[in-house]
């Protein structure tokens, strides 16, 4: 241990570094290169730049501005005005507008078929009746039954059904004159243009 001690001791020191006006500090001798300068230990690296505290300051900021706008876009459709759908007055005529197209040209059987679904619905659906299950008699005796239907209304179905009735079942002659005939008479129920 001792002889440990002794070998450091006797070390020579190192040697300065020459100053920087190109002279060696403490006379440099052959082949005394110039050793590097050392640079002192960098500051630790902010990520941020800001201290936590406004970090979690900003961070909720930010959720309450986000939580606010999700709040008002539910309230505001919660309040917006709910699109009522079409009446059952409205669902026929459309469909009755569209039959008009097909009136000149298709085939008087089917086309009672669909005009008498037409009418039928719109009943049911307007007047609550069982319209489209129910025969021809089943169905008119309701309506005298319902007692909501004037005489005029009345009078206007039951000639209806009996022509469509013809047309569907007993394949009487028809023509493109009874398709408008049909879709007259079951557009001024529907419009409530009966006399």
């Amino acid at each position: 241990m001792m002889a440990m001690i002794l070998a450091v001791l006797s070390t020579p020191a190192p040697r300065p570094t020459p100053a920087a006006g190109g002279g060696a500090v403490g006379g440099g001798g052959p082949g005394g290169g110039e050793m590097p300068e050392i640079k002192d230990i960098a500051p630790p690296f902010d990520l941020f730049g800001y201290p936590p505290w406004m970090m979690v300051v900003a961070g909720g900021v930010i959720l309450a501005v986000i939580g606010l706008m999700i709040w008002m876009v539910v309230r505001w459709m919660k309040r917006r005005p709910a699109v009522m759908p079409p009446s059952p007055r409205e669902v026929a005529l459309a469909a009755l507008e569209r039959l008009r197209g097909e009136a000149g040209v298709a085939a008087p059987y089917a086309f009672s078929f669909a005009v008498s679904d037409v009418l039928r619905a719109y009943i049911g659906g307007q007047f609550g009746l069982h319209a489209r299950e129910q025969t021809s008699p089943e169905f008119l005796g309701e309506i005298v039954r319902a007692g909501r239907f004037s005489d005029g209304d009345r009078q206007l179905i039951g000639e209806f059904l009996v022509r469509c009735d013809m047309i569907k079942f007993a394949r009487a002659e028809a023509g493109v004159e009874d398709n408008a005939r049909l879709l007259g008479s079951a557009t001024l129920f529907v419009k409530g243009e009966v006399e």
